[in-house]
């Protein structure tokens, strides 16, 4: 496929009956494929796909070698297939024979004796960054929270650099001075020279996150306990330090059940843990006071800790992709799934997650799991989720965004088969239903919607140290305590929002470089970032985003 990247399109699969453009392609362009020759009916986009032969109403149509959707009416030889011609469809699945041999990236060796420079825990884990986390266990402490985060952030030198206010000072200036709506509207405004943080007080120590959250009581027992199950994965990550928790104390989700879920993750847990409740504390200023002499002196305590080396098997990489298009499944998700086979041969960890988007494909993993157990624990999942969504009208068909439809996701199963290469092709270790914690090395599957912020909150919750995010369309998403790199699956959107994203993989689609040249790249990268070298945008923007799941219905 690789090799010959550089046509204007192509054919993922042998068995796929559809292929895919790589360049806008007009009505009328003659394609030679396989010693065939036809023009094209229809204008194709980049992304999109078009049919190779003609296809009658209800013929399956393949790519990746899955089925994908069916024609849900006749199309001609040379059309773009749209979501006015095609609807989703995707092969069943049951529990089938282990297949779970795979071949080992040559490259691998190259990194058997590489480290990364890392904060070494109790546990046995190393984080990639040394946070303290001042967190809610309800959404009634989430003010207290914004008092604290106003109160420690710029005084210990962990304030994000000025945003806008220089921008709003010219606005004020032209409305004052009489300037006319249009004129504003018109107007260059002056940007904002970059702010530099005052010097750390704590220079072990990479910030203090403030989680807010709109959960904790007030609705199902089930999702308060999942949100303790959360909030203890953060505690107990390798990138955390110690931690402070405000409870109001009559909550659904209460500090009995936190600390019981701390325990679950490790049994041993040694990390400065602060935990306060207002209603036995008394008023506001006495249990802030608490909270801010607590919490100091616990930053005393881990700004002890310093990097030290560490082997790559003590990275567990979430797998995750958000604002996806029809090069996601080409060029930067496939990437991920090379520098997943590395990893993993590495004795590393990695998590895919978003079952809603892998639907279509679970024939596959099921059979890539180690045992039945592991088979049978995934094919439950999928089969219960996927029964709640359809209960409430909603099943995972309906997953695709307005935006991934746009650029060439017209069903679930496209965007599903795409979005499984970040997987990779080693067996699947273990299956993980929310908020569990990853606990073996190599591929993990985690139960979590496809909505992008919730997964990658679930992901670092289960243990993710670094996470790799491809996108299509551009996003800003980041998390408070865990390394987000985002991908470029083409070009032209890493050249459009060069201030959120890191890495781009268009440059397999322009066949500048293959998958495996890309992967060493990206992991490469994933050291440095690793190490504390370099910041991925999401962390230098302080994109902190934090969305716990509630079981109800995300897809």
């Amino acid at each position: 496929m690789l090799q010959d990247i550089k046509h204007t399109f192509i054919q993922i699969h042998p068995a796929d009956n559809v292929l895919v453009a790589l360049t806008n392609l007009d009505a009328g362009t003659v394609i030679n494929f396989n010693g065939d020759q036809f023009s094209l009916i229809t204008a194709v986009a980049a992304k999109h796909k078009f049919t190779m032969g003609p296809l009658q109403n209800g013929d399956p149509i393949f790519m990746y070698g899955v089925l994908v959707g069916k024609a849900c009416t006749d199309i001609p030889k040379g059309a773009a297939i749209t979501t006015e011609n095609i609807k989703h469809a995707s092969e069943g699945f049951k529990l089938g024979t282990r297949k779970t041999d795979w071949t080992v990236p040559e490259i691998a060796s190259a990194y058997r004796d590489k480290t990364f420079m890392g904060y070494h825990r109790a546990d046995g884990s190393v984080g990639t960054a040394n946070y303290w986390l001042v967190i809610p266990l309800v959404f009634c402490e989430n003010r207290n929270i914004n008092v604290l985060k106003e109160a420690l952030s710029a005084k210990l030198g962990f304030a994000k650099p000025r945003g806008y206010e220089n921008e709003v000072d010219n606005l004020i200036e032209m409305y004052q001075s009489g300037k006319t709506t249009e004129d504003i509207l018109q107007a260059d405004l002056q940007t904002s020279p970059e702010g530099h943080n005052s010097k750390k007080l704590f220079e072990n120590i990479d910030g203090i996150k403030f989680l807010n959250h709109d959960m904790g009581c007030g609705g199902t027992r089930t999702d308060s306990d999942a949100l303790c199950g959360l909030l203890a994965g953060y505690i107990t990550h390798p990138n955390v330090a110690g931690a402070t928790v405000l409870s109001l104390g009559c909550q659904h989700a209460q500090a009995g059940i936190l600390q019981d879920e701390i325990q679950k993750r490790d049994p041993n847990f040694s990390k400065p843990l602060v935990m306060l409740e207002q209603q036995k504390i008394g008023t506001e200023t006495k249990l802030l006071h608490e909270a801010l002499k607590q919490t100091f002196t616990g930053l005393i305590e881990v700004n002890k800790q310093q990097r030290q080396p560490a082997p790559l098997s003590k990275l567990c990489i979430g797998l995750e992709c958000g604002g996806s298009d029809g090069f996601s499944g080409i060029s930067a998700n496939p990437t991920l799934g090379y520098v997943s086979d590395i990893l993993v041969s590495l004795g590393g960890s990695v998590v895919l997650s978003e079952f809603p988007e892998l639907c279509g494909v679970e024939q596959e993993l099921s059979d890539r799991c180690v045992d039945e157990t592991q088979a049978l624990k995934y094919m439950n999942l999928m089969r219960t989720y996927n029964a709640r969504a359809e209960a409430d009208g909603s099943g995972f068909y309906a997953n695709p965004s307005p935006g991934n439809i746009r650029d060439g996701l017209i069903t679930d199963a496209i965007k599903s088969a795409g979005a499984a290469k970040k997987g990779g092709t080693s067996p699947v270790t273990a299956v993980l239903d929310y908020p569990e914690k990853v606990t073996k090395p190599g591929l993990n599957l985690l139960c979590t919607p496809g909505s992008d912020v919730e997964s990658t909150t679930a992901e670092v919750g289960s243990g993710a140290n670094v996470v790799l995010f491809t996108t299509g369309l551009g996003t800003p998403t980041g998390n408070p305590i865990t390394p987000v790199i985002k991908i470029a699956t083409n070009t032209a959107v890493f050249n459009k929002m060069p201030d959120i994203l890191d890495i781009n993989c268009g440059t397999i689609i322009e066949g500048e470089e293959t998958i495996a040249q890309s992967a060493v790249r990206m992991l490469d990268y994933v050291i440095e970032v690793a190490s504390g070298i370099k910041q991925p945008k999401a962390v230098i923007l302080g994109q902190d985003d934090f969305i716990p799941w509630k079981r109800g219905i995300s897809l």
